[in-house]
């Protein structure tokens, strides 16, 4: 497979180096990206071809991945329309970007599958939501869950209004994760434990209680009930984030995210003549 890319950023290149020598060859993986070093860098690390400008390389694509930020798609669409002779499929990891945007950006293309990845794909264990047009054939949509599975697990939707949900979940669900991480860390150092103790503390916490639910067969809020026995220290934690509607602001918190996914959509893919 030939695999082009549009923005070589961190998502772009963690992507390449799950791909290289796997999914393709180095050399069957061609970057374009203003940016001479991080082109240099690809090119050192994983042998792929590159250029700062869109032109003839990508008409020889099997599929293009579109990396770059929201606010740049409609201008690379437009330098990409004429490449676009061979039928490619294409890849938008493009947070906000309906697909019915880009295929109209695209002169009515429809063999595009929209993308919602998250940061841990910087280090394999990513999870991307994902979503086909009408257009993408059966060996299409094989291909792009072989491109994203190259940094971690894949869920594909039913539709594209599920875009959204998945951004505020998954999408943006590492910052809060950051977030709750940094809160441990705080109460930590305010008990009188060192800074380097309570991330560790933290960290280890977070990452075995995720591998526990991820391991086990039983419903996470059996495994909650199995850490809190009644009058115990756990229990007087969850009841003081019960009685302070922690779980409702955070489901709040969520709903929000997506709220501002849906306007994000609204605004990117207006209408220039409206």
């Amino acid at each position: 497979m030939k695999i082009g890319f549009i923005g070589g950023g961190n998502m772009a290149s963690a992507l390449i180096a799950g791909l290289a020598g796997k999914l393709a060859a180095g050399a069957d993986i061609h970057v374009v990206d203003p940016n001479a070093d991080a082109l240099a860098r690809l090119h050192a690390q994983h042998g792929v071809s590159t250029g700062t400008a869109i032109d003839g390389a990508l008409a020889a694509c099997d599929a293009i991945v579109l990396a770059v930020k929201p606010q740049q798609m409609r201008e690379v669409a437009a330098a990409l329309l004429p490449q676009l002779t061979g039928a490619p499929l294409i890849l938008s990891i493009a947070a906000g970007i309906r697909a019915a945007d880009l295929s109209r950006w695209l002169g009515a293309y429809g063999a595009i599958v929209r993308t919602m990845p998250n940061t841990p794909a910087l280090i394999g264990l990513g999870i991307t939501g994902m979503v086909a047009m009408a257009g993408v054939s059966e060996a299409q949509k094989a291909a792009a869950d072989a491109i994203m599975k190259a940094v971690g697990q894949t869920v594909w939707l039913d539709g594209e209004d599920m875009i959204d949900p998945v951004t505020a979940v998954s999408g943006s669900g590492p910052a809060y994760v950051f977030y709750f991480i940094e809160a441990m860390q705080q109460a930590a150092e305010e008990m009188g434990l060192s800074a380097a103790q309570g991330k560790q503390l933290a960290l280890a916490t977070f990452t075995g209680a995720a591998q526990l639910a991820a391991q086990s067969d039983e419903a996470v809020s059996v495994l909650r009930e199995r850490v809190t026995s009644k009058g115990g220290t756990t229990y007087a934690a969850l009841r003081s984030m019960q009685d302070s509607g922690v779980k409702e602001k955070v489901v709040a918190a969520i709903k929000a995210a997506a709220a501002r996914g849906r306007e994000l959509g609204d605004e990117l893919g207006a209408d220039d003549d409206n």
